[in-house]
């Protein structure tokens, strides 16, 4: 039996909401489990002493994730007008799994020294770049896939998403600590999961987008644009 045309759409509209608020989802996971297990790992990637300096160096490392996040908004926004808004949310996931996955398997500082906040920080950057890129690519990549009459309510999916990251960390948090891991085990090596976990899901996410339709409004905009001029000039020009 033929398939009504407008089913097929709506089949094809939702996959595409779908994997873009999934995608999110998992940004966000990984964005907020640093945050959350950083009272354990803060004193496998700075020298022993003082507990409290240990964890406020690890909030610093946090802290400076944020200042990439516009660069990375302005980096992923540009890739997404000249390539298209699929193909830099796939590069936003995979720099996100890039981050979390270095982070799991970074050696402690007692084994490799300073290197290890090194490449704490770096893989931090990382991640801030991601998530930086990740939130106008996605909200701009739901509008655009919404119906006109439910473009509010699809593009909602972007923050739903974005505090469901948060909860998927806090809920894996609380499920290490009070049924599977003890202080000790999460002080030594439990602190690594959640950012393997995140690594394993953002694989997930970017097979998912891999598979995505690119918006119809950049495939109009590729067609018959020929503005070439950064988006500095255009806003200085249109202030």
């Amino acid at each position: 039996m033929n398939q009504n045309p407008s089913n097929k759409i709506s089949t094809s509209r939702l996959k595409a909401i779908f994997g873009g608020s999934v995608g999110n989802l998992v940004e966000w996971y990984d964005w907020y489990a640093y945050s959350a297990f950083a009272i354990y790992f803060s004193s496998s990637f700075f020298p022993k002493g003082n507990a409290t300096v240990q964890l406020l160096n690890t909030a610093g490392i946090f802290a400076l994730g944020f200042l990439m996040r516009p660069l990375g908004g302005y980096i992923f926004g540009r890739l997404a007008d000249r390539v298209g808004r699929k193909k830099s949310m796939v590069f936003s996931v995979l720099l996100m799994s890039t981050g979390s996955l270095l982070i799991a398997f970074i050696p402690t500082y007692q084994t490799i020294g300073v290197a290890a906040p090194i490449l704490l920080l770096t893989a931090r950057l990382l991640q801030g770049l991601s998530v930086g890129g990740e939130y106008g690519v996605s909200a701009t990549y739901l509008s655009e896939m919404a119906t006109k009459s439910r473009r509010g309510f699809y593009s909602s999916f972007q923050y739903v998403t974005l505090i469901g990251g948060q909860l998927l960390a806090l809920a894996v948090q609380l499920a290490l600590q009070k049924l599977f891991l003890t202080e000790a085990q999460m002080l030594n090596w439990g602190w690594r999961i959640p950012f393997v976990i995140g690594a394993i899901l953002s694989l997930v996410a970017l097979y998912l987008r891999k598979n995505l339709e690119e918006t119809q409004a950049f495939e109009n905009q590729k067609n018959h644009s020929n503005d070439k001029k950064g988006t500095i000039t255009a806003l200085l020009k249109h202030p």
